[in-house]
């Protein structure tokens, strides 16, 4: 199955939201939907501590076989929850109008997992935290840096609420990534009918001034509704100040790269960057 949208779960808060984003991603989109769940026995297992030099060789031999079947059970266990979280996505995505979403359990981890998947992936739909991140609300677990980093997909990260986006920002730096962003933007029927933002950052300048009106150009030849500004400052301050200030529903953004905004996701702005947010991130590459 290719050109997919791929929803990751867990058992985590964020699963829903997962299930209600990806479901609206793969209507719009008139795209397969596919549920993956990762059964990782390894993940958040304590360290383990080498007591067998302490133990005589008999008693060694029955802690080792214990040991064993433990580690048999927790995969079945964990195995048999998967089976179940993904049973019940797949009837919240058919309550939302997907006629046949498909379901797949996969064992390792999650970010080798997608990246064996990931020529099939037409977009990647995440919640900001997986199972097994620490709650609080500013953590955002390692697994989602590394996935943004090593998926050369598009990629949604979705908070907890899901809303239907109706107000689009965009990221823009004029560079090549971030033009082909504004034309996918303008083109995908993902954001028909959307209102367009478009945020350079920066001191204004006549070639950044020419950057912005191509964009706006770009979008309302495509039928948006299409308004942008200029503003020097820090990047995820600005952005995050435009986000509130508009009542943004989603934020478009390009990664990798030279300039100030596409180096929030290289370093530990994104990490911030991601963090902060409180509506949905779309991470194109």
């Amino acid at each position: 199955m290719t050109d997919q949208v791929l929803a990751a779960i867990d058992g985590s808060q964020f699963s829903e939201d997962v299930c209600d984003y990806a479901a609206w991603a793969s209507l719009a989109m008139d795209a397969p939907l596919t549920f993956v769940h990762v059964v990782d026995n390894h993940s958040g297992v304590p360290e383990e501590q080498n007591l067998s030099g302490n133990l005589r060789f008999g008693a060694r031999e029955r802690l080792m076989k214990e040991l064993s079947e433990l580690d048999e059970q927790r995969a079945k266990v964990n195995r048999e929850q998967g089976k179940l979280m993904l049973e019940a996505a797949k009837e919240r995505a058919i309550e939302d109008g997907v006629s046949d979403p498909a379901t797949r359990q996969r064992n390792g981890t999650l970010v080798e997992s997608l990246l064996e998947l990931e020529k099939d992936i037409r977009l990647l739909v995440v919640g900001k935290r997986g199972e097994t991140a620490h709650q609080a609300s500013g953590h955002l677990g390692s697994n989602l840096e590394r996935v943004v980093r090593e998926l050369h997909r598009p990629i949604l990260m979705v908070p907890k609420a899901f809303k239907r986006p109706e107000k689009i920002l965009m990221a823009f730096d004029g560079s090549k990534t971030a033009r082909k962003g504004v034309e996918m933007l303008a083109g995908s029927p993902l954001f028909a009918g959307t209102e367009c933002h478009v945020l350079i950052v920066g001191a204004e300048t006549a070639e950044r001034r020419s950057e912005l009106e191509w964009a706006l150009t770009a979008l309302r030849e495509a039928g948006h509704q299409a308004e942008g500004v200029i503003r020097a400052g820090e990047v995820d301050e600005a952005l995050q100040a435009y986000e509130k200030e508009h009542s943004i529903d989603l934020l478009v953004m390009g990664a990798y790269g030279h300039s100030r905004i596409r180096h929030l996701l290289v370093g530990s702005t994104t990490t911030a960057m991601l963090r902060g947010s409180r509506i949905p991130v779309l991470i194109l590459r």
